[in-house]
């Protein structure tokens, strides 16, 4: 029997229709998870052409990226601000109660990041297909199963068929070898990851990080790593499931119980790549050399080690236009430079274990003067156990701002934005021109790093705060 890689194990299971030179494949979708913003016209086109939904059973529906993070304006009954955000959270409304889907609404205590509350509710799983209309789906990847991205006309598809056309993508294996060092954390990696391939490294590819330095990490650690799958240009990035995994899911409201959950977990010891199995590319990188990264462009292959400087390109009339929109110059030190917000969140950093570190860093410390900092938690779970374990006493005590979940200042459509020209060290997970506002600097970086840089007001290594 041929030997098969967790891609093709995944990808094979869910053909419906064979691909051929002429035609895509028809693949099965068993989720398919929608938010406010890319969901509108595709619920217009299911009412032009009087459809309904396929498989409401199978499509999880939250708002995330327009909804404020100001408790007022959830809880308090403060009008939302931004009439644009507004607009599209009652489309949202108005749509699932029209095409019978279950919302979990603004001040649903199940809210959160869609990339997030889809794990923790237990409904994504390895081995499954699951789409949305967001680039960070690859996110679920860390759980074995394939997920992607997908534009609005397919997020109508989906919605009709439960069904996509998708070409097979190639392969590529990213082994981390060695172990990550004390203060370098999953964010660090995976940014030195893209940094070594680039944004167009994995173009065209699923990418499977292995290794023992991947498997080491904690589902957390694994989700932000797949998360950044597709800022290589990955279609998508998995991680064979294992124990962690399954640990993880055990017991979650949407996974197997009982003797469905025995089957379900010698069902998912399988997923794993032969020996054997052929990768279209391989790549390899030694996770002990990994030092605390931060990103100094305007894309996130432009990354260095906090101790580093932006290197010279000579001729690169690309570079030196991020270097101009970043107010920055070959031979630039990175560590010291002075910046103005800090943001902790995102579907990339705002776990719990995310949180956890940064708080570890601002125990007993202030932010800097002059210096702005939110905290978004990416869920309202992980919100209330952040509470209850008093991280968020920490960070309100250190005079950082501490909100309701959402996607918040990952990207600038739901008023938590960046001033322009002012430097803002992000645990997101794109620095493109204008992403956090406009004329917003972005320096991506991990948790660790933000907190330490939020109590120097300056960029610091996370290492002079942990020991």
């Amino acid at each position: 029997m041929t030997a098969k890689t967790l891609f093709e194990k995944v990808w094979d299971r869910h053909v419906v229709v064979p691909e051929t030179p002429e035609t895509p494949a028809v693949l099965y979708v068993d989720l398919h998870l929608t938010h406010e913003v890319t969901s509108p016209q595709a619920f217009d086109v299911l009412r032009a052409r009087g459809l309904r939904v396929r498989r409401p059973d199978r499509t999880l529906v939250t708002m995330d990226h327009s909804t404020p993070t100001d408790t007022a304006q959830v809880f308090g009954g403060k009008p939302i601000v931004l009439e644009s955000a507004a607009k599209q959270i009652r489309q949202l409304e108005a749509n699932c109660a029209e095409f019978g889907l279950d919302l979990i609404g603004l001040r649903d205590d199940r809210r959160g990041i869609v990339h997030i509350i889809g794990p923790e509710l237990g409904a994504t799983q390895p081995g499954k297909t699951i789409v949305c209309g967001d680039s960070h789906t690859s996110t679920h990847g860390a759980f074995g199963a394939l997920a992607f991205g997908i534009g609005t006309t397919e997020v109508g598809y989906v919605l009709a068929t439960q069904c996509l056309l998708q070409r097979r993508p190639k392969t590529l294996a990213i082994e981390a070898t060695g172990r990550l060092g004390p203060g370098v954390s999953a964010k660090d990696l995976v940014l030195a990851i893209i940094g070594r391939i680039g944004v167009n490294g994995g173009t065209g590819h699923v990418i499977e990080f292995k290794g023992p330095a991947i498997e080491a990490l904690s589902m957390d650690e694994r989700m932000t790593v797949c998360n950044m799958s597709i800022e290589a240009g990955a279609r998508a990035g998995m991680v064979a499931p294992d124990d962690t995994t399954f640990d993880y899911l055990r017991g979650r409201p949407r996974a197997p119980q009982g003797d469905a959950w025995d089957r379900a977990v010698a069902d998912w010891r399988t997923l794993r790549s032969d020996a054997g199995a052929g990768y279209d590319q391989r790549v390899q990188i030694d996770a002990t050399a990994v030092e605390p990264m931060i990103t100094y462009g305007t894309n996130p292959g432009m990354v260095a080690p906090v101790s580093g400087r932006v290197p010279e390109r000579p001729g690169d009339a690309v570079f030196a236009r991020s270097l101009a929109y970043m107010g920055l110059a070959p031979g630039d030190a990175l560590r010291d430079k002075p910046v103005q917000m800090v943001f902790v969140g995102s579907c990339t950093n705002a776990r719990l274990s995310d949180l956890e570190v940064a708080a570890k860093v601002l125990a007993g410390r202030r932010v800097a003067p002059g210096v702005r900092m939110l905290v978004v938690p990416g869920s309202q779970q992980i919100k209330r156990e952040a509470e209850s374990r008093g991280f968020a006493e920490v960070f309100i005590a250190a005079g950082a701002e501490w909100r309701e979940s959402g996607c918040s200042m990952c990207l600038g459509m739901n008023g938590d934005l960046v001033p322009q020209g002012q430097y803002c060290v992000s645990t997101s997970n794109r620095n493109f021109e204008g992403r956090q506002g406009t004329g917003a600097r972005t320096l991506l970086a991990s948790p660790a790093t933000a907190a330490a840089t939020a109590v120097r007001g300056r960029v610091t290594d996370p290492r002079e705060f942990l020991h």
